[in-house]
């Protein structure tokens, strides 16, 4: 080790006048502990020698005045590691770290900052972390906390220990901060410094006194900071050799700190009940006190503030709400914290007490606030008296009565459970006793500690008749785990005893198997202060005892230390079992605490098996932290495996060989009767107690230890991963029951349990957690409860770790004995022991089981507010879900079963004046199919996970015979679309169609952009679909094409959809509807009831009438269809001069054809409301079917539905719907409106269309499937689709018992529109001959796609993947030669050239799919930039001086290079620094450039003093990367707050893999070093002068840029607008905001940049 030169000492902190300690009158006579807190003076000084401080110390007032000291260091960067499953493992990962970069020092840094950070598990607490170096020389010592106002429920809390640098000065001084800043960097975000302002460091004395401007800041040596979902602990280096503190000196003194770190750390020790500062504190320490000064905190993002403003305040500084520092063993400083001072005078206390009785019960007292169990639970009663007088008295106890025992037991059960510490109970004796016996057997049934003290007569009084004496020796019986019949106290017994018998009782009532434990208080009188000699020598032997504050036993348990991977051999069996697993299921029950949580996420990670989690696992309400629901797969939740096992065939092919069971409760009966048949060969279950908890039988392998030792005997072994098509198939089947669960409880509008059950965890923000109650109400919870809940928070979003993605919510319940009493009791002591805000869900039963509870939640201090749910169903509704609900009669049920009652709730709490909020509600059924596993062996074992080899697109062009009825068509009538063809091989092959028109959004250009896009993204993509899933198709182009899938049109994503379809229907060698049917097993069940038995495989087909022609000519065109075979009819309206037109050639239908006809009209919107109702006053008689979007506006339908009393559709309505539709929906409830028309190519693809349609079924209202003029391929997909529909309507009415539903005949006849075709062959559509319309059959269809030709003489062209150009071109300059890597798409001789140019760490690869995706419009060119890729740079002549690569020299390259490529104008695309160097060219070379585009681009910094900084900066960063290697780079690089959004997208992982790959580290350091925007010559006067069309593009998160793109776009549009000769503003800059996108907007979200960038090269040319 190297030797390093002790830093200087810490100043004294002195104050004058010094003055002692005010006197406080004691909480009880005699007692000698103070308990201070000062509320009016925020800082309190204690005067004492300074101790030993570790560290850089630096007086920025005496620093020389040079011109680097505003600079950062040359190396500074934060180092990640894996997470750690104890905070041990965390300290010896950060030692690790520091010993590999000791080994490699970063070559060339003579200064620099190392962070390392470590994931440790969420329990891991900055107070009770701190508290384990109180007997430590390293300092400072200090924590804080602070409530963040961005996220009111979110605490910050911090602490740290030991010193890397230290800085003290004035802040008044210009500049004086620029020395902090050179060591606190924007690379490493989380770097802090903690001090104080307003107090001066005076060397010659030394000591801290308060001055105005003055400043003491440190970098903290080690530090944890605890977030609500994570901690981290890291470790700081800081060196830098121009103040002579070596990279060796921090490595030594690195060192040095973690010696006394561990030495100091104790991982079993438990949070003193004095908290932080009472052992710090000695006997004859004296106090200062002041006001000014509190602990203050500052990142890089404060500094930057501070050089931003003419004056530093106080108030530019992060402040702390609470905190405390620790200078040396006696030196403090702390604001609004409590302190408490202790004198040993406990002996003089005891034997002060007035009589025995009261000295023994402070014994008692005493010895339970030692041993940390403060909170004391009171039954008033006269023979407890001694036990409450001393309990009340104490000062550091708390205290809380209630008048029913039952109710005061179940609060010690809660607080139990919340803290996993005991609550001490204390009652009279006599049945006051008898009445915890419930809350006895449940704590003891689930392992929950309490400790009960009751009191209880003396001998002589039993058996006597004496009042209230039972008894109560060995009460509880085999329910406690320790009982002790103390006798009456009596000086003639050592006081010893009652000692040592209260230190057994607490061993045995944590000491596993946890539990209740019982000690029986006999006294005589007299109960209260009445003076009786008692002789003081029963207290010999305690003189140790009062001297201290340590329980007088202290049980201590020796570990056996094992070599790493020196297991027994029963363990390394179950490892074996573990590794050979080929089908494992990780079953995670009752867990508890946070750190049980982090070590089963750790473990599922490893493992990588798929875990089902019960709902009292507390991983079944997760809570998104980083990222998308379920889009981190490293952990593969199964949260619905209850449902699952609804269906047989499902239980059947779930056959797990070893299944690992953490926690040993399991709440589903489902899931028990599951495991007594599923026979694994191995069945493993780990938890903390030895009992057996295996009701059906099947455990093999029993283990006892908590879940972190088991975690870390399996985390140290290395497992083969081994994702399984059973692990994927699982998967699947729990994202099928999620999805529809989600739908269905969605698409009602009642409120219901099941409802109630699935939205309540969206509530549990910040601490929140949830006890829930028994009976139905935890079946629900476990059934319905949701998976994921959105949790994303900008006081969140701290960290980049990305492990893990979620945050745990614990769950509570009363499961031990699962009865329904004393549960609000529990959850009122389960938010005292937790100090969280509990949610409490319980049925109406249990509430009025409980209403004593509520004088307990009046009690409101110690806890945070609570909200009770009551789920009022007004009665036991779980039996009528039992066996007996079927036999008993309905008189004896409602009687003894269900215990109906009309008890007011909202009363009973007036009554106890609690607040309370009351909705009424419908009970929901279960819905079969709702609950109904999705898919049977055989066809999840089919499901494709095959790769698409090919995909090709094909634009055909069509005859009509008439004109579309949607809008304009020229005198040819031309139909245009595309055909998609996807390949899996040569004999799977999918078609779907792309056939936009007048109603779409999008045109034919724009689909066709979009398709040549995603043929590149597409091809190689793996296909792992699941049909009909609510979001599957869009998680599917999320997660495998990287693609928003809001971005795509809908048009394109129906054809997509189609063409996936088709293509698993051809791999399965089935029809597309039973592709959509196998999601639903009901729609294949055989007791299904048909709408008709003889056209099951068949649709009924509405004809398509264009009312154009008199009416008479209107009625004659519909009784020709009729005679063809049409029963249903659809007329357009709304196109007339006046709706009496319309109606009139509706009165002459029915005239000439007559009732026997459906008809139905379509307005389009076209009709203002008093049009419409004109039109319907008119038409009442005739019996319409629907008549289809009758008003213009929307708001205007629900007003048309009940005043014209006519059935109404909508259509327009549905497709003007974006986002989520399903909830959008619900405004049109409303028993007017009927059906609902669905155009799958405008809704966004089958998917969304079928969901639409289940809502309208639900809903009791028809599902119309129509088409837009597609050809035969997209009319044979739908047929099939709308089969499918159709066999969802007629399940809906089965289960509800209605009568058979008619079918709707589906809006598909624009078939009679088809003059030509795209295939050789037709499609059969035909009458049918029941007579019941024209129908088109599934078979018919299915065949038509099966043997699909597609006639090539319809196809204009045919395109596949775009085939890219790549070649290198040499670019000579004066002292350096440019050999450029190029990619080329699109036709050669395209006098349109668009040169696209990277970011930094980009290639020209990174511009693939927009290349092909532009090259039909231009000739597209992408380049790797200097440095970059294939690209290099070379000297040309060795003596020249070495050249710089500034953003000039790369443009004045790229111009020599334009002029080989082409001898026109270029349009120049770039992004980030691509974009600096394209708007350089659009400035300065615009005699070649036609216009340009910058992508998150810049025009730099406009003062020197921010372009020199930044230069530093970017220096530092090239520095890093040369000594760190582009590994570490690129996890630095991309940690920064920039990349926030991109970090979520999906390709992420695979761009840094590719960022990898660079060769040459050297140049790539040199073009950042460079080509910095520091060193950039700023532009933004250059703005003014602008005279090339520029397209400013930002991304929509990308906070930064986009407020640099408004000021680019205000500075140019104000500069033309004010008189330039040039083009005018809005010609010349236009400024586009991406949408779903952060900074790299090319990446997260490609399509609309696609778009625009096709838009402005068509206003270019």
């Amino acid at each position: 080790m190297l030797a390093v030169s002790p830093p200087p000492r810490l100043p004294l902190l002195t104050f004058t006048p010094l003055r002692a300690f005010p006197p406080l009158p004691p909480r009880r006579r005699g007692l000698s502990r103070r308990r201070i807190r000062r509320s009016s003076t925020p800082l309190v000084l204690l005067r004492a020698r300074a101790g030993r401080h570790a560290g850089i110390v630096i007086d920025v007032d005496e620093m020389a005045e040079n011109g680097d000291r505003d600079l950062p260091v040359d190396v500074s960067f934060t180092r990640r590691l894996p997470p750690a499953l104890t905070v041990g493992d965390g300290l010896d990962a950060l030692l690790r770290a520091a010993n590999e970069v000791k080994a490699t020092p970063p070559a060339g840094a003579r200064s620099g900052v190392i962070r390392f950070e470590v994931l440790v598990p969420p329990s891991t607490k900055a107070l009770k972390w701190c508290s384990q170096f109180r007997g430590s020389s390293l300092f400072p010592q200090f924590y804080l906390s602070r409530k963040l106002t961005s996220v009111p429920s979110f605490q910050l809390e911090i602490c740290g220990i030991g010193s890397a640098i230290c800085f003290h000065g004035s802040y008044l001084v210009k500049n004086e901060f620029d020395l902090v800043s050179r060591y606190i960097s924007s690379d490493s975000h989380l770097i802090k410094a903690y001090g104080f302002v307003d107090m001066n460091y005076v060397k010659e004395s030394p000591l801290v006194e308060e001055k105005l401007g003055s400043y003491y800041f440190f970098i903290p040596q080690v530090e944890l900071s605890e977030f609500d979902s994570c901690s981290i602990l890291s470790s700081t280096l800081v060196w830098d050799d121009s103040i002579s503190h070596k990279f060796e000196d921090a490595v030594s003194l690195f060192e040095s700190c973690f010696d006394q770190i561990q030495n100091s750390y104790d991982s079993s020790a438990s949070i003193s009940h004095k908290g932080l500062v009472p052992s710090y504190i000695s006997g004859d320490a004296h106090l200062s006190e002041t006001g000014n000064a509190q602990l203050v905190y500052l990142d890089a993002e404060v500094l930057a503030s501070i050089d931003a403003k003419a004056s530093v305040q106080k108030e530019n500084f992060l402040t702390s709400d609470q905190s405390f520092v620790r200078f040396s063993p006696q030196l403090f400083l702390y604001s609004n914290m409590e302190l408490y001072l202790q004198r040993n005078t406990i002996e003089f206390f005891i034997k002060s007490c007035s009589n025995i009785n009261l000295a023994w019960a402070s014994l008692i007292v005493e010895e339970c606030v030692r041993l940390g169990f403060t909170y004391f639970c009171i039954a008033p009663g006269s023979r407890s008296s001694p036990l409450a007088l001393s309990a009340t008295g104490h000062p550091l106890t708390k205290c809380i009565s209630c008048y029913d025992e039952r109710s005061l037991g179940f609060h010690a059960l809660g607080y139990g459970r919340g803290s996993r510490k005991p609550a001490v109970v204390i009652t009279s004796s006599g049945t006051a006793v008898s009445n915890l016996l419930p809350s006895v057997v449940e704590a003891s049934q689930d392992f929950v500690p309490i400790i009960l003290l009751t009191a209880d007569r003396p001998p002589e009084l039993h058996d006597a008749g004496a009042n209230q004496a039972i008894n109560q020796v060995n009460h509880f019986g085999t329910f406690v785990r320790y009982f002790f019949n103390l006798p009456p106290p009596g000086d003639q017994i050592h006081a010893r005893m009652v000692l040592t018998t209260l230190d057994s009782a607490a061993y045995y009532a944590m000491q596993a198997p946890q539990g209740p434990v019982h000690i029986n208080c006999a006294f005589r009188e007299p109960l209260d202060y009445t003076n009786q000699h008692w002789n003081v020598d029963c207290l010999r032997g305690l003189d140790k005892w009062f001297k201290n504050s340590e329980p007088y036993t202290r049980y201590l348990r020796m570990k056996t230390v094992s070599a790493f991977g020196n297991y027994s051999c029963s363990v390394m069996e179950v490892l074996e079992i573990i590794e050979k697993a080929e089908q494992g299921l990780l079953l995670v029950g009752a867990i508890h605490t946070d750190e049980d949580m982090w070590a089963v996420a750790l473990l599922a990670r490893h493992l990588s098996w798929p875990v089902a989690t019960d709902i009292l696992s507390g991983l079944r309400l997760r809570k998104v932290v980083n990222s998308l629901p379920g889009l981190d797969k490293s952990i593969l939740f199964i949260d619905h495996i209850d449902q699952i096992l609804l269906s047989d065939s499902a239980k059947n092919w779930i056959s797990p060989d070893v299944i690992v069971q953490i926690g040993s409760r399991i709440t589903s009966k489902r899931v028990g009767m599951f495991l007594e048949t599923s026979f694994p060969s191995s069945y493993i279950l780990i938890d903390r107690h030895p009992c057996r908890h295996d009701p059906s039988h099947v455990v093999t392998h029993r283990i006892q230890a908590n879940v972190a030792e088991f975690a870390a005997s399996l985390c140290r072994c290395t497992f083969q991963r081994k994702r399984s098509r059973w692990t994927e198939i699982l998967t699947i089947l729990n994202s099928v029951v999620s999805q529809e669960i989600m739908f269905q409880i969605h698409a009602k509008c009642s409120l219901t349990e099941p409802y109630v059950a699935h939205i309540i965890g969206e509530s549990l923000y910040g601490d929140a957690v949830m006890f829930v109650g028994n009976s139905m109400v935890i079946r629900d919870l476990d059934m319905f409860g949701s998976g994921w809940m959105d949790y994303t928070t900008n006081g969140n979003n701290v960290m980049t770790h990305h492990f893990p993605d979620f945050v745990g919510t614990a769950v509570a319940g009363n499961r031990g004995a699962s009865g329904i009493d004393g549960l609000i009791s529990t959850a009122i002591g389960f938010a005292i022991g937790s100090n969280k805000h509990v949610f409490c869900v319980v049925g109406d039963i249990s509430f009025l089981h409980d209403t004593n509870g509520l004088a307990l939640l009046n009690q409101r201090a110690w806890r945070k507010p609570m909200t009770i749910i009551v789920v009022n169903n007004h009665g036991g509704a779980i039996f009528s879900f039992l066996p007996v609900a079927k036999t008993a009669s309905p008189q004896i049920l409602e009687k003894f079963f269900y215990a109906s009652h009309d008890i007011s709730i909202s009363k009973l709490c007036a009554a106890h004046r609690i607040m309370s909020m009351f909705s009424n509600y419908s009970t929901s059924q279960y819905l079969a199919y709702l609950l109904e596993a999705p898919c049977l062996k055989s066809e999840v074992d089919a499901i494709p996970v095959d790769r698409i080899d090919s995909v090709e697109c094909m634009l055909y062009r069509i005859q009509l015979s008439a004109p579309r009825t949607s809008g304009l068509s020229d005198g040819r009538f031309i139909h245009e679309g595309f055909v998609l063809k996807l390949r899996v091989d040569d004999n799977i092959v999918g078609f779907g169609e792309v056939a936009p028109i007048e109603i779409h959004e999008e045109d034919l250009l724009d689909v066709e952009e979009q398709l040549r896009f995603l043929l590149h993204r597409v091809k190689d993509s793996v296909l792992d679909v699941i049909p009909l899933l609510r979001g599957s198709f869009s998680n599917w182009i999320w997660t495998s094409l990287g693609i928003p899938p809001s971005s795509i049109f809908p048009s394109v994503k129906c054809g997509l959809e189609m063409a996936i379809l088709n293509l698993l229907a051809s791999q399965q060698k089935c029809s597309l509807f039973k592709v959509l049917a196998g999601c639903d097993p009901l729609g294949r069940d055989e007791n299904v009831i048909e709408y008709s038995q003889n056209s099951s495989g068949s649709i009924q087909i509405c004809a398509l009438v264009d009312c154009n022609g008199s009416p008479m000519e209107v009625a004659l065109a519909v009784a020709k269809l009729a005679a063809e075979g049409f029963t249903t009819f659809k007329l357009k309206v709304g196109r007339r001069e006046s709706p009496i037109e319309d109606a009139t050639a509706l009165h002459k239908i029915r005239e000439v054809v007559g009732y026997q006809i459906n008809i139905r009209v379509d307005a389009n919107q076209k009709w203002t409301y008093e049009q419409a109702v004109e039109f319907g006053s008119r038409v009442k008689s005739l019996r319409l079917e629907y008549i289809e979007e009758p008003v213009s506006s929307v708001n205007d339908l629900i007003k048309f539905c009940e005043n014209s009393v006519l059935p109404v559709a909508l259509d327009e309505t549905i497709d003007n719907l974006k986002g989520d539709i399903i909830p959008k929906l619900h405004q049109f409830v409303h028993p007017g409106i009927v059906a609902l028309v669905i155009k799958p190519s405008v809704v966004g693809g089958f998917e969304n269309a079928a969901h639409i349609a289940k809502w309208a079924q639900l809903h009791d209202k028809m599902a119309v499937i129509s088409s837009t003029y597609e050809s035969s391929i997209g009319l044979a997909s739908y047929i099939q689709l709308a089969h499918y529909v159709d066999q969802q309507s007629s399940i809906v009415s089965r289960i509800r018992n209605k009568d058979k539903c008619r079918a709707a005949a589906h809006g598909l006849g624009t078939y009679q529109w088809l003059r030509e075709d795209v295939s050789e062959q037709k499609l059969k559509i035909h009458a049918s001959p029941l007579g019941d319309g024209i129908r088109a059959s599934v078979e018919d269809a299915h065949g038509y796609l099966h043997h699909l030709n597609i006639n090539n003489d319809k196809i204009e062209r045919t395109y596949g993947e775009e085939k890219l150009r790549s070649y290198s071109i040499q670019v000579d300059a004066d002292d350096c030669s440019y050999l450029v890597k190029l990619r080329e798409a699109g036709d050669h001789t395209n006098e349109k050239v668009v040169l696209l140019l990277h970011g930094f760490l980009g290639t020209s690869e990174d511009w693939v799919p927009m290349m092909k995706a532009l090259a039909p419009s231009a000739r597209v060119i992408a380049i790797d930039l200097p440095g970059h890729g294939e690209s290099q740079i070379m000297q040309r002549h060795k003596n020249s001086e070495q050249f710089i690569v500034t953003v000039q020299l790369v443009a004045d390259l790229l111009l020599k290079l334009m002029c080989h490529i082409t001898d026109g104008e270029v349009v120049v695309v770039g992004y980030s620094m691509g974009a600096r160097i394209a708007l350089h060219m659009a400035l300065n070379q615009d005699h070649k450039i036609r216009g340009a585009v910058t992508i998150s681009g810049s025009p730099g910094l406009r003062d020197e003093a921010s372009r020199r900084r930044r230069v530093a900066i970017d220096k530092s960063r090239a520095q890093f990367l040369m000594s760190c290697g582009l590994e570490c780079f690129l996890q630095t690089w991309y940690s920064g707050k920039l990349w926030n959004s991109l970090r979520e997208h999906p390709e992420f992982n695979s761009l840094v893999r590719t960022r990898s790959k660079h060769k040459n580290i050297k140049a790539l350091a040199k073009v950042l070093a460079d080509s910095s925007v520091g060193r950039q010559k700023s532009l933004w006067e250059d703005l003014k002068h602008l005279k090339r069309p520029l397209l400013i593009v930002a991304g929509e998160k990308d906070a930064k840029f986009k407020d640099i793109s408004q000021k680019m776009r205000m500075e140019i549009m104000n500069h033309a607008e004010c008189g330039s000769d040039g083009p005018k503003g809005k010609e010349l800059c236009e400024m586009i905001i991406i949408p779903d996108s952060g900074h790299a907007v090319h990446v997260e979200n490609p399509l609309p940049l696609v778009r625009a960038v096709r838009k402005f090269l068509l206003k270019l040319y």
